[in-house]
């Protein structure tokens, strides 16, 4: 062999071995590290997360979100943001997100998701009376149907994707933004079934349009920093353990029921 041949072959190796080294660091290392976990999350969304006046949060991720960082043996540190400038948040301030997150493709080019905890396809919300006018998205879909929708997020990219003939009204607060219904200056909203059935609950005369049956496929999932696997595959971990003990439908029943 020669002494050129053999310094070819060490270089391939090194080559080979490199990106196995550029790996071996992990956010999950400095979270533990800093005793912290920095959670983004609008806080807006019922049951998800919602932003309480005291400062506080609550709601199914909220409480999922204290039980994971126990389980690492870190604090929760939250971190408000909006459905428009969650990405942005998180890029720059957090360690994951969390609220309600809609998994989809335009997010995943620049962060990760853990595993999908909940199917939760899109719904309609209307007036109680109105919910055979609202059946299917060529029902919502006209001039003279008013649809209202908070901004920057999965609701408001459906609505201009799919129903582009409807007149918009983009309404910036996400917690009285079904009142607007009731008030009669939005005919529909449209929101991932499950909060559709929460508040048809919370406010009387409103009702879910088919929430068992939605009108798009939808996964929800945490944001995670992109390509750091061994972040995700410890979330994912205590996501997996978390349903197959119970604790996830607990958390989930408490809210929802």
């Amino acid at each position: 062999m020669t002494k050129l041949y053999a310094a070819a072959l060490l270089l391939a190796g090194a080559c080979v071995a490199a990106p196995a080294l550029a790996q071996t660091s992990s956010r999950l290392d400095d979270v533990m590290k800093a005793g912290k976990l920095r959670v983004c999350t609008p806080g807006d969304y019922r049951p998800f997360a919602l932003a309480k006046p005291d400062g506080s949060y609550e709601g199914i991720d909220i409480d999922l979100v204290q039980s994971a960082a126990k389980a690492l043996g870190v604090q929760v540190e939250m971190v408000k943001t909006s459905w428009p400038k969650l990405m942005d948040d998180f890029l720059e301030k957090c360690d994951v997100g969390v609220g309600g997150i809609s998994v989809n493709t335009e997010r995943a080019k620049r962060a990760g998701f853990s595993a999908a905890y909940m199917v939760n396809g899109k719904a309609p919300i209307t007036k109680c009376e109105n919910v055979a006018k609202y059946q299917t998205v060529a029902d919502i879909n006209k001039p003279s149907v008013t649809v209202i929708t908070n901004p920057g997020g999965s609701n408001e990219r459906f609505v201009r994707t799919y129903l582009p003939q409807a007149k918009v009204v983009v309404y910036d607060d996400n917690v009285t933004i079904f009142d607007e219904i009731l008030k009669g200056r939005a005919d529909v909203m449209i929101s991932e079934s499950v909060e559709t059935v929460v508040q048809q609950k919370l406010r009387p005369g409103l009702c879910a349009v088919n929430p068992q049956r939605p009108l798009q496929y939808g996964e929800m999932g945490w944001l995670l920093p992109r390509g750091d696997t061994a972040m995700k595959a410890w979330m994912d971990t205590w996501l997996h353990l978390s349903k197959a003990g119970g604790e996830f439908d607990r958390t989930v029943d408490k809210w929802l029921k």
